[in-house]
């Protein structure tokens, strides 16, 4: 479902998640965030998400464990460790048991290497398969990380290069080269958990994963939480090999459209900046990389931190008065 179709089915009902009922949900629907979070102590609260989607590559392990690292990504962005997962599956009566045994496989040993625990799950029969996790996860009440905490003068730096939804959409057309789906492959099954805790170590103040809508959509929403301008410097900003040429190719998956039509009334591009360019920023990203907002004089210590940890780091932009998302060229 689009952002907009989402808001709209949401908003007839949003009097039933109003926080003011729930004392101890410490972020709920109304803030937009990531995940939910509920206070259980005053030194623990519980971090809590879902996410769930068809197979984007052909190899059954790696779709379990790419599915689990994008469900698990919400708790990173919020400054959380995973601790617990279940199973949600759907899956086509037809399909063989030993590919369902790798989906599951490759979710679970991508829990353990979170170090979680998968502790069971729900099966569903489905004309097509879909897979992925209820995760959660822990993190102290008074560290938070939301898309409400950017400040005028943060610097933005992005933890993963873009275009993995490109390149994925490609290969489903067998339109992508081998090199270039691989590495596509290679940057979805990185766990954000070493870059969140980098960015929690180095005190950030904001942070968000990039997944289904797209670059400037999760900017658009830190933009409007935060009461800040997002400003993007396309030069700084990094892609994986192949997104560019697919992008010329004309190779967007439907969700691109969906998110620019939602967005893009918040978003500014300088006018040299290509068509095909715009949209690969709206196009929606698959177990993308943190977006983190710091202070100047803690970004040489992110940089420093994530470097030790063989993360990537790349200093994309800043945060300055105003409303919405600027590109510049």
């Amino acid at each position: 479902m689009g952002p907009q179709a989402l808001a709209q089915v949401l908003q007839p009902i949003q009097h039933l998640f109003d926080p003011k009922r729930y004392p101890q949900l410490l972020v709920g629907l109304e803030t937009g965030d990531d995940a939910a979070v509920y206070k259980v102590s005053e030194e623990l609260a519980i971090i809590h998400t879902i996410d769930f989607f068809p197979p984007i590559v052909d190899d059954a392990h790696s779709y379990g464990a790419i599915a689990a690292a994008n469900a698990m990504s919400d708790v990173y962005a919020m400054g959380g460790d995973v601790m617990m997962a279940l199973n949600v599956c759907a899956f086509p009566p037809t399909l063989p048991r030993e590919i369902i045994s790798e989906i599951l496989r490759g979710g679970a040993e991508k829990v353990a290497e979170a170090g979680g625990v998968v502790a069971g799950g729900h099966t569903i029969d489905d004309k097509e398969p879909k897979y992925g996790l209820s995760v959660i996860g822990r993190v102290h009440p008074e560290r938070i990380l939301t898309k409400a905490g950017a400040k005028t003068g943060d610097i933005l730096v992005l933890t993963k290069p873009l275009g993995v939804g490109i390149i994925t959409t490609a290969a489903k057309n067998d339109m992508a080269q081998a090199e270039h789906l691989d590495a596509a492959v290679k940057s979805m099954l990185a766990l954000n958990r070493d870059a969140s805790r980098a960015i929690r170590e180095t005190g950030a103040s904001d942070c968000t994963d990039i997944t289904g809508f797209s670059l400037l959509g999760h900017a658009c929403q830190i933009a409007q939480a935060s009461a800040v301008r997002l400003r993007f410097e396309l030069e700084c900003l990094p892609f994986v090999d192949g997104a560019k040429k697919y992008a010329a190719d004309w190779l967007f998956p439907g969700g691109t459209s969906k998110n620019r039509s939602f967005y893009e009334k918040d978003v500014a591009f300088a006018t040299s900046i290509a068509e095909e360019t715009r949209m690969l920023l709206f196009t929606p990203e698959t177990s993308g990389g943190l977006l983190a907002a710091v202070a100047p004089q803690k970004h040489a210590v992110l940089v420093q931190l994530c470097a030790e940890r063989q993360v990537g780091c790349w200093t994309v932009g800043t945060v300055v008065e105003g409303a919405g998302v600027e590109v510049a060229a």
